[in-house]
């Protein structure tokens, strides 16, 4: 419906444009003696009174279709921005792309959305017209387009020419009322996406270390997202399952565990059997000769040989499983192993196409922008990482149908995606306009020396490691607070591993993604400023609210339904806008894929929360005997309100909240 509107409002503003060059053209031949009226320009006349008539229907049809009842939460941002889009093209047909620009106002006495466009627009007025106009001016000719709507209450033009826009009381009361009733539900997006997500990517036989801690906490968030609003995600764990390296894992397997065909070798640690088996092959002659025939032997898939890899693989998978199950994160594997037998046709594709180029018996490709060709086959006729992300890419379009790919990878592979990317589209398996392939790229995890994060002795921190220091910090943070003398054993348990994993995922996500962060228990479980602790202190605050009123879940379901929220406190108001925000925070993740926009706005909630419950009694007592004398329902139902959006954020962020802390 939206598209139909968009495609009927062009054409009527093309024809108006020709309707204006042919009455221009006709006064200026009339001048030069007389002259009818041009037939062509009665058709456009004609076919344009249609037009209108047809826009009008479809634009009744599409407020209609609004108004009808839906469970989807609205982005009001969005809403605003369409009504301002056609305000401004109805004012200015003539201006090709104006500027758009519809915020929330950071100060209430600007209202509660600002339209920031009459100073572009007047900029873009003098450019292309030559027309000097005040800005103040051109606000007022955007403001008089505007169609009737049910979001805005008044608008006033401020200072140099800013549109503040006062939103109605009902259409927020009513908004808070659909929240409640159907829960928290994400915007309307259009049709269903296809989407693969790579994420974690660890290497087998190598321990998970904290390098790979970003890759997995981002990755998992954005999955959830992506899930929250419909989209099919599929979960990709590209594992680094092949290579020259298993040859020597294989062969060291064997001397080893020469047995290993009929019983499972007792491997207790993968890291140390790695590290002695890189031993040997840098020292010891033979074993590299060997360890190069197993390689082959694996390429050959000789069953012996075969099942060496898988044991060696399934060692490792059971050491990942044990974080991946700690932090709750969905993973399909499907490593480089997988794309092994599609690498020779990706080859054979490029030197088709006459993309490729022998340098030095290498086989290269160089791509568009991209200064290092890509080397899709080294000079020992063995395949590369250029080539097995090649044929990863062109499975995930072409087999998978993906309409999105979005691979978590810290920033220092920013290059080589960008060459892939730009190979792809070379080669014509993807068009950036109608398919998206993103790199969500990070940077790195400091210590608190600003320095790579390591343990005392220099090595890299294994992830394990740090999981069990977080737990074991943050029940001495709850002994600190004395939580062991009121909750249950299993409460306090349920609390330690909440704010232990809680705290770890937020310190990560709530920095930027693409600047280094320092890695700091003290700061994670410091329950004051913009960390997990806060937020989960906050949350369980609010949900102790309707608790201790003696109000259930069924009550405010009920409450819900009869009850109107009444936003005439300054405090009940921001809190209420603050709570509506949540569905433009996520539209605007979709688009940059940055995570801290979520934390920022959550802490943004929990605060204004509390500005408002200091500011609005919930619950009014009797101050000497306790007694409860009045529950003000409307804001409890503020309360309820606050606490969903916040649940759905935690899920989202990978948090899981506890009821009591």
């Amino acid at each position: 419906m939206e598209g139909l509107v968009a495609q009927c409002s062009a054409r009527l503003l093309q024809q108006e444009k020709e309707i204006k060059f042919l009455t221009a053209e006709i006064d200026r031949l009339k001048n030069f003696g007389s002259i009818g009226v041009s037939p062509n320009l009665e058709q456009l006349r004609e076919e344009n009174s249609k037009l209108k008539y047809r826009l009008k229907v479809l634009q009744k049809s599409l407020q209609a279709e609004r108004n009808r009842p839906t469970k989807s939460m609205i982005n009001i941002n969005s809403r605003l921005q369409e009504l301002f889009a056609y305000a401004i093209k109805a004012a200015y047909p003539d201006l090709e792309n104006p500027p758009l620009v519809v915020t929330p106002s950071q100060q209430p006495k600007f209202g509660d959305y600002q339209c920031n466009s009459a100073m572009g627009l007047t900029k873009m007025l003098l450019k292309t017209k030559e027309e000097k106009v005040n800005p103040r001016d051109t606000a007022g000719n955007v403001v008089k387009h505007l169609p009737d709507n049910e979001y805005i209450e008044k608008v006033e033009i401020a200072g140099p020419g800013f549109i503040n826009v006062h939103l109605r009381k009902d259409f927020v009361s009513k908004q808070l009322t659909n929240l409640l009733v159907n829960g928290v539900q994400p915007p309307t997006l259009g049709e269903r996406k296809k989407v693969v997500v790579d994420f974690s990517s660890p290497n087998i036989a190598k321990e998970m270390h904290v390098g790979h801690l970003r890759s997995t906490i981002i990755g998992e968030s954005i999955c959830r997202l992506l899930e929250f609003v419909g989209y099919d995600v599929l979960r990709l764990n590209h594992v680094g399952d092949w290579g020259t390296q298993f040859g020597m894992l294989i062969a060291h397997l064997q001397d080893k565990f020469p047995d290993y065909l009929t019983v499972s070798p007792p491997i207790g640690d993968l890291q140390a059997f790695y590290k002695e088996s890189k031993k040997r092959f840098d020292t010891e002659e033979e074993f590299k000769k060997r360890a190069y025939q197993c390689v082959v032997q694996l390429q050959s898939k000789t069953p012996d040989i075969t099942k060496a890899w898988n044991l060696i693989c399934d060692v490792s998978r059971e050491e990942f499983k044990k974080i991946y199950e700690a932090l709750d994160i969905s993973l399909v594997e499907r490593g480089e192993s997988f794309y092994q037998d599609r690498m020779t046709d990706i080859v054979s594709e490029f030197e088709e196409k006459g993309f490729v180029q022998v340098d030095d018996g290498r086989k290269i490709v160089f791509v568009p922008e991209c200064s290092v060709p890509l080397t899709i086959v080294k000079s020992d006729g063995g395949y590369t990482y250029d080539t097995s992300d090649l044929a990863a890419l062109k499975q995930r379009l072409m087999e998978e149908k993906a309409d999105i790919i979005i691979y978590v990878v810290d920033s220092g592979q920013a290059l080589h995606f960008q060459a892939i990317f730009a190979a792809a589209q070379m080669i014509g398996w993807y068009d950036p306009k109608v398919t998206r392939v993103s790199h969500a790229g990070f940077g790195v995890v400091l210590g608190e020396d600003k320095k790579k994060f390591k343990t005392r002795s220099g090595e890299t921190v294994r992830l394990i490691d740090l999981l069990e220091e977080g737990l074991k910090r943050s029940m001495d943070k709850l002994k600190e607070k004395e939580r062991d003398k009121v909750l249950t054993p299993k409460e306090l348990k349920a609390a330690q591993t909440s704010v232990a994993f809680g705290c770890i995922r937020y310190a990560d996500l709530s920095h930027n993604r693409m600047n280094d962060y320092i890695f700091s228990f003290d700061k994670m479980l410091d329950d004051r400023g913009n960390t997990a602790a806060y937020l989960l202190y906050a949350f369980t605050r609010i949900r102790s609210i309707a608790r201790l009123a003696n109000i259930d879940e069924e009550m405010l379901q009920k409450a819900a339904k009869e009850t109107n929220i009444i936003l005439d406190h300054e405090k009940e108001w921001k809190l209420g806008r603050c709570i509506l925000r949540f569905p433009e925070i996520l539209e605007k993740i979709l688009d940059d894929l940055f995570l801290h926009t979520l934390c920022d706005y959550l802490y943004e909630l929990a605060t204004t929360f509390t500005e408002f419950y200091d500011s609005c009694y919930c619950v009014e007592k009797d101050r000497q005997t306790g007694e409860i004398l009045k529950v003000n329902m409307w804001r409890m139902l503020l309360c309820e309100a606050t606490a969903s959006v916040m649940a759905k954020g935690f899920d989202i962020l990978g948090i899981k909240p506890v009821q009591k802390m």
